[in-house]
């Protein structure tokens, strides 16, 4: 894992701390590579952030990036205060963040003050609306028939693509902490995003939406991109009024 502290620390963010898992299908970025998203909620949100270097898919399928997200999860909260705490990540990070709430609560583990899924992968069944209708017009992901729908059988492994730590789309949302999710209009999750925040609505969650007009498949998250200090200040906006001081 790696450990990103901006510079010039808010006294209203001594006491907190953030945990990050990447992007990637479960079979991109390893090591530093996979650290861009934290390094700029850092930046942008002044948030101390510890990043997840899960292990990956072909050579370590489900459950591993979960058990691997979820063994900083408990020593992280041995040393600090949940409330104080958050969980985000885009795409595959999006979907494991959401996994990790859904197993900490099963496992009687703290949940985080706060979460923050990023266009979130969450369901790999290949469901939604903009899966067919922003094919060939989102330009990172293009389309499920490439790269992402083989991802998705690496990273399951034979594993039910239905089961909700792989696709949280089918599990209780009820009782998750506070959310903010975020998407673009070409992007291919876009109906992941918005259905996750249905779900998690539905089920009685405070949960926020951004959506940016003309953005594909987590394109907030490059850094030259006049949208990207404006989505990472509205999360850490949600995250100032949701975790304890």
């Amino acid at each position: 894992m790696f450990i990103i502290t901006p510079n010039n620390l808010p006294e209203r963010h001594r006491n907190r701390l953030l945990m990050h898992v990447h992007g990637g299908g479960y079979v991109l970025y390893p090591g530093e590579a996979g650290a861009g998203e934290a390094l700029l909620m850092a930046g942008y949100g002044r948030f101390r952030v510890v990043s997840v270097d899960y292990r990956m898919a072909p050579d370590h399928p489900f459950p591993a990036a979960l058990d691997d997200t979820m063994a900083v999860w408990r020593a992280l909260v041995a040393e600090h205060d949940p409330r104080r705490m958050a969980i985000f990540g885009s795409s595959a990070g999006g979907g494991l963040t959401l996994a990790a709430v859904l197993r900490a609560r099963a496992e009687g583990l703290p949940l985080p003050g706060a979460i923050a899924p990023g266009t979130p992968w969450s369901d790999l069944t290949g469901e939604g609306d903009s899966i067919s209708a922003n094919a060939f017009v989102d330009n990172v992901l293009v389309s499920m028939e490439g790269w992402g729908g083989a991802a998705a059988s690496l990273y399951a492994n034979g594993h039910d693509l239905r089961d909700p730590l792989i696709s949280p789309i089918f599990g209780d949302l009820a009782g998750f902490p506070p959310a903010i999710l975020t998407s673009g209009t070409r992007d291919l999750f876009l109906s992941q995003t918005v259905r996750t925040h249905r779900k998690l609505r539905q089920a009685g969650v405070e949960a926020a939406l951004q959506v940016f007009e003309g953005q594909s498949h987590a394109q907030f998250l490059d850094p030259f991109v006049p949208e990207t200090e404006e989505a990472f200040g509205e999360i850490a906006r949600f995250f100032d009024a949701h975790l304890l001081g």
